[in-house]
Parts: structure tokens; C-alpha cells; sequence
């Protein structure tokens, strides 16, 4: 039995293409109807981008009051860079650009190199098509309504970064850093300091925290495990 409303920590699978919120909005929808209530206290412990999955550490009821700490909370990423292309977003949000970079330079002693430059401490640029608030405006709102942004860096942390180069120039990779930690940027930073272009092409979140991906649930899942817990009620209440 789950207490939804004293509160729970729900470990998520995001899906493709889903926004945080609308994983968020889902588990709410049924959660109003499960205790039959207009508002119902739900929200996540780190967005993730619409492109990623994994992940996704959702709040009910009381428990919402944890979300600041867990948003502080590291987090370990898998994916793929694409080498030698790049895009407007660092990501496959956007098209290719159209020029293509040279990756005949790079052998497997050079990326190791690179590798390990990223490790400890350093300041990061985010992504000008980012969720980054600028004077009260998203970045990437400016960013699409073709007004200059202009990003601040934040001090970040990687603390493990290893990768996978036999599928070159795709490269996969495992990542644990601190929160705020944006990998499409280090996907690009990644190919600048190649002396290439590099894109995100896969993320994938599989820890937050103590909390990893394999003890995650699926949101249809879920959904399941609110609508039992809603035939229970309904069968206590009726109980002479």
C-alpha cells in the first residue's frame, strides 16, 4: 500500500520525448482522481530535457518538501556524442548544421586526453537553448525568438567521466556529476576541445543521488499501482 498524500518518493523511467512536466502532470491527473481532490502536491527532483530519458524522481503530497534537497543531489548519466556534427542546441532538438568537421585527427590517446581535462571543478556555459532563466525569460525562448543571449557560466563538478570509442565516431559514455551539470554542453565543449564538432545524440539518467534507474518504474506503471490503490479505497468504503 502506497500513502500518496502523506507522501512517496516515486522513482520514474521517463520516457522519449516526454517533458518532465508532462510525466509530472500525468501521475497529478490520476492522483486527483485517486483521492478525489482539484490539487494534489506533485513535482520532480531535476528536470530532465524532453530528448533524454532515465531517471525522473517524482514527489507526492509531503514528501514534495524534499524536492530542494534532492534537486541537490549528484547525478550519473549514459549516452552517445555524435563527433565530426553539430547543432544550434547541442542536441538533435535542432538539424544539423551544415558544416562537417574534420575527425580524422582524433585517435583514442587524444579523447582519453580531453577526458580527463573535464574532471574536478570548472565553470560551464549552459546551452543558449536552455531552460535558463535570463531577466525572468527563458533562455530558449529568447534564444528562438532570435534575440542575443547572453550566458552566464555556472561552477559544476565532474566527478567520473569514462567512454567507449568502438563505434567512433559515435562515443558512449558514463558521466557522474553535480547537480546543474548540463551534458549537452559537455558534448560540445567535448568536440571543441578535439578540434572538432560534437553533438548529444542519447542521454540517459540512471542515478539521482542513492536513487538508481534499475528500481525505476515505467509511468504506465505507475498509473497502474494509483488505479489499484483506487479499487482498494473504493472497496473499504464500502465494507458494512
Amino acid at each position: 500500500m502506497y500513502n500518496f498524500s502523506a507522501g512517496e518518493i516515486l522513482l520514474v523511467d521517463k520516457p522519449y520525448k516526454w517533458t518532465s512536466f508532462d510525466a509530472v502532470n500525468k501521475l497529478r491527473w490520476h492522483l486527483r482522481r485517486l483521492y478525489n481532490v482539484k490539487k494534489f502536491k506533485v513535482g520532480h527532483a531535476g528536470t530532465l530535457d524532453p530528448l533524454a530519458t532515465g531517471l525522473l524522481v517524482i514527489c507526492t503530497g509531503k514528501a514534495t518538501k524534499n524536492i530542494p534537497n534532492l534537486t541537490n543531489d549528484d547525478k550519473a548519466y549514459t549516452g552517445t556524442f555524435l563527433l565530426g556534427k553539430t547543432t544550434p542546441c547541442y542536441d538533435l532538438e535542432k538539424p544539423f548544421d551544415d558544416i562537417v568537421y574534420e575527425t580524422a585527427h582524433i585517435t583514442d590517446a587524444l579523447m582519453n586526453e580531453v577526458v580527463q581535462s573535464f574532471l574536478g571543478q570548472q565553470e560551464q556555459y549552459p546551452p543558449i537553448f536552455s531552460a535558463k532563466q535570463i531577466d525572468g525569460k527563458r533562455a530558449y525562448d529568447l534564444a528562438r525568438a532570435g534575440k542575443e543571449v547572453e550566458m552566464k557560466p555556472n561552477i559544476i563538478e565532474i566527478k567520473e567521466f569514462t567512454i567507449e570509442t568502438t563505434r567512433f565516431p559515435e562515443v558512449d559514455f558514463y558521466i557522474k556529476c553535480s547537480k546543474g551539470t548540463y551534458i549537452r554542453s559537455i558534448a560540445h565543449d567535448f568536440g571543441q576541445k578535439l578540434q572538432s564538432g560534437a553533438t548529444l545524440i542519447a542521454l540517459n539518467r540512471v542515478q539521482s543521488g542513492d536513487f538508481k534507474l534499475e528500481n525505476a518504474k515505467s509511468v504506465d506503471e505507475w498509473i497502474e499501482i494509483i488505479n489499484t490503490e483506487s479499487q482498494v479505497i473504493r472497496s473499504q468504503s464500502q465494507m458494512p
